[in-house]
């Protein structure tokens, strides 16, 4: 009988890092995954130990084309989130973000199935109000060298609630501030795994601007416990819901955290910052709070225990 109540849920960027660690707990859960992947930034070793799960299939697809699939719910992950992934190909990132989109709501209408879109702070574009709550429409610029993404996760929101307006689709949207942990790619250019790795090899730790621009980071674990929750609230609860960590540290504060905790003889340099590169971001959790009743459990230096920890055997790995 258990076979027959599970729940067929569609993941795609599921071999990516936060998608690997989704997969992981809806495994826990009880429930049938399909990881889908073009493999552009997800990896096949963040799924490598999911493969001899009988519950757990992997397919080789670029949500830019439609996809046929049987499923109850769809978790939309797939997009390269990092600035050095995503401005390799910008034209391809708005495909993602916007075609991509078009396409799993496509499906979700189709086959019925309630369906989660992984939105993200950066939305809010470089924001004059501090901290950002859902209700604030953000300062984006529309055609720097981030709009491929900023934009393009704009327009997946609007699709999205247009789906639910004119189709009666049962959405949920969770705007993703920084997020770190297991998985991570190496070489994505986000501040935690570039500190990390700079400092495990006793490289220069890069710092853009004076390093006095804020960010929040959550933990991997914390944040795939709130899109669980997000995903179980009743049909008339849409988002768009914050999800993220509103400790707020300064770039410089992590830089001389993660240097001091590997024991590290990386120096801090600074460089000039990037263009349209937030100085401030932390999100309002109230939403989170109120509705799905979640705040983070784990702390900065927590989590960052284990996620050094993950990088050196990883290094360590390559070396060998």
């Amino acid at each position: 009988m258990k076979s027959l109540q599970r729940k067929r849920v569609l993941v795609t960027g599921g071999a990516g890092f936060l998608g690997s660690h989704l997969c992981e707990r809806l495994l826990a859960e009880g429930d049938d995954v399909i990881c889908v992947d073009n493999f552009f930034t997800g990896t096949k070793d963040n799924i490598l130990h999911l493969l001899e799960n009988p519950h757990f299939e992997v397919m080789r697809h670029d949500i830019t084309f439609p996809l046929y699939v049987e499923v109850d719910e769809i978790y939309n992950l797939a997009c390269p989130a990092s600035p050095i992934h995503y401005q390799y190909d910008p034209v391809q990132t708005t495909k993602t973000t916007v075609h991509g989109a078009i396409n799993m709501l496509g499906l979700a209408k189709r086959v019925n199935a309630k369906i989660f879109q992984a939105s993200t702070s950066e939305v809010y574009g470089d924001p004059e109000l501090h901290p950002q709550p859902e209700s604030y429409w953000g300062n984006v610029n529309p055609i720097g060298v981030r709009s491929c993404y900023d934009e393009g996760k704009r327009c997946a929101e609007t699709l999205f609630f247009d789906y639910f307006r004119q189709h009666k689709l049962r959405i949920k949207v969770a705007r993703i501030f920084n997020t770190y942990g297991p998985y991570m790619h190496p070489n994505d250019g986000r501040v935690v795994s570039n500190f990390i790795m700079q400092a495990l090899q006793d490289q220069p730790i890069t710092v853009y601007g004076d390093g006095s621009q804020t960010r929040s980071f959550c933990y991997v674990d914390d944040l795939i416990e709130v899109f669980v929750r997000l995903m179980a609230t009743p049909d008339d609860f849409t988002g768009p819901m914050n999800t993220g960590n509103p400790g707020e540290f300064t770039i410089k504060e992590l830089a001389e955290k993660v240097v001091e905790m590997i024991g590290s003889k990386s120096e801090i340099i600074y460089t000039p910052l990037p263009s349209d590169d937030p100085t401030q971001r932390q999100p309002d959790i109230s939403l989170a709070k109120e509705t799905v009743g979640w705040e983070p459990q784990i702390k900065l230096e927590e989590g960052l225990v284990k996620t050094i920890a993950y990088f050196a055997d990883l290094t360590k790995q390559r070396q060998e």
